[in-house]
């Protein structure tokens, strides 16, 4: 039996029953990671899985999660995959880590590979190279928790922490065929994240199937008196909630996710799934969702603009790279700032960085930045009108299936289009999940997207599991 490739559930009944022990699942990761990480790229910094062990206490026995380069964990190296983080050991853990740590969880020692601050749509922005499709090689695995989903899906982890701003988990996800989620806005705590955009960041799972999703969401969701974001809203044990069918439950079609642009065999995919859920029991009808035209350009007026403001901090005084000017004189101290910034940051981040300035500059800031929080407000509203009458929406998780690497690093507007059916979803603060739905002709995976009201995360199980549960699509493998 080859441990690493069960979920979670399948690994605690085995545990409970006392049938294998913590050290096996730990052996069978390292013994994964060792053989084929060198085709993936998943982890980062990979010397010290050989020193990693776990103990076998609480209610997760010991399982090892898979963090993402932009959580904080004590005494464990997080950069975001950037230089200008190079060596930065957090004193603390997020309060996710926390959370997992008391419920038993083992944190693996290598954190998961992502796009630079998780600014991109591919995992190529990382400054230790980009993580690979484990379907083809040659494609992207998403981003920015790349990584992440690329461990999960490659069985080189059990299940893994990602981070979701405008579609980061969701989209690798689908690119991986695993399941990944994103909570409402305020449902998990922030405390702890390196931030992107801090009105649009989400810590959630990305997982092997919707059980262990719900598994972790009942850790990690919760109020935090360390967040000033946190809402404090009842945790349901989000297991029990998979039990429900779903009969007559109301689920809405946006027009608009179904255009000129939306690849063919992603289309019969989700239109085939579509089927499935109606044979559950579903009711269908097509809505509309009008501004969702305006999502791309509010979010990234919105993402920049605060990126550029969180990203400030980050000038080679406190913590991380420093670059000192060989000469002293007056203005050392500035020389020191631009030499710091200029080679620690990447390509794609100093291109975020001046888009965010420009946006919150005098002169512009009511014609980007304040008109742009307008529109978000409007987006929001479509929102809330459909689920006054409806349960959940339906929608593609991205237009196509991955791309190959190379592709779109040189067209920043066509990479930035990747997230054009995730995005409204951050801009709303609502919740969603992306479940595997089908293959392409090549190989590679499709995802299926559904989104609820806020605090909703029951109803997107339920209908996730009830679909995942007469399909095959997560329990396909890739061949590695």
């Amino acid at each position: 039996m080859e441990l690493n490739r069960l979920t979670a559930g399948e690994l605690l009944k085995l545990l409970n029953e006392g049938s294998i022990k913590i050290e096996d699942v730990v052996f069978a990761l390292k013994e994964r990671i060792n053989k084929i990480d060198y085709k993936i790229n998943a982890y980062v910094r990979k010397g010290k899985i050989i020193n990693f062990s776990s103990v076998q206490e609480g209610f997760l026995k010991g399982i090892p999660i898979a963090v993402k380069d932009n959580i904080c964990t004590e005494d464990l190296i997080t950069e975001c995959c950037s230089r200008i983080l190079e060596g930065f050991i957090p004193p603390y853990d997020a309060t996710v880590i926390k959370k997992l740590k008391q419920n038993g969880a083992s944190i693996f020692p290598l954190k998961t590979n992502m796009d630079e601050f998780a600014f991109g749509s591919s995992c190529e922005n990382s400054c230790f190279g980009p993580s690979h499709n484990p379907w083809n090689q040659e494609y992207v695995c998403g981003g920015s928790s790349g990584g992440s989903a690329a461990a999960v899906a490659a069985d080189e982890a059990i299940f893994a922490l990602g981070t979701d701003t405008g579609g980061s988990i969701r989209q690798p996800a689908s690119f991986c065929g695993v399941v990944g989620f994103k909570p409402t806005y305020g449902r998990v705590s922030r405390f702890g994240l390196i931030a992107f955009a801090s009105s649009l960041d989400v810590i959630g799972p990305i997982t092997k199937d919707v059980y262990d999703c719900a598994l972790l969401l009942n850790i990690i969701c919760g109020y935090d008196p360390y967040d000033s974001t946190s809402v404090n809203v009842e945790v349901k044990d989000f297991t029990k909630e998979l039990l429900k069918d779903i009969k007559g439950i109301k689920i809405a079609l946006p027009k608009e996710y179904f255009i000129e642009g939306l690849d063919k065999e992603v289309e019969e995919a989700i239109r085939e799934a579509i089927k499935v859920l109606k044979k559950l029991g579903a009711e269908f009808r097509e809505v509309s969702l009008p501004h969702t035209k305006y999502a791309v350009a509010v979010y990234y007026i919105i993402a920049t603009a605060e990126a550029s403001s969180n990203l400030a901090r980050f000038d080679g005084v406190q913590y991380g790279l420093r670059v000192n000017p060989k000469n002293k004189k007056e203005n050392a101290l500035l020389e020191m700032y631009k030499k710091t910034r200029g080679k620690g940051f990447g390509q794609e981040a100093k291109r975020r960085i001046i888009l965010g300035t420009f946006a919150l500059a005098h002169g512009y800031y009511e014609a980007y930045y304040l008109r742009a929080q307008k529109v978000r407000t409007l987006i929001k509203q479509d929102f809330d009108n459909v689920f006054k009458e409806f349960d959940c929406i339906l929608t593609p998780t991205s237009p196509t299936p991955a791309f190959k690497i190379g592709e779109k690093i040189d067209d920043p507007l066509k990479m930035y289009l990747s997230d054009i059916f995730t995005i409204s979803a951050n801009l709303s603060g609502i919740p969603a999940i992306s479940i595997p739905c089908g293959f392409t002709k090549k190989g590679l995976p499709i995802g299926l997207q559904l989104l609820a009201k806020p605090f909703g995360e029951d109803t997107l199980l339920r209908v996730a599991y009830n679909y995942e549960q007469n399909t095959v699509w997560h329990k396909m493998k890739p061949n590695l």
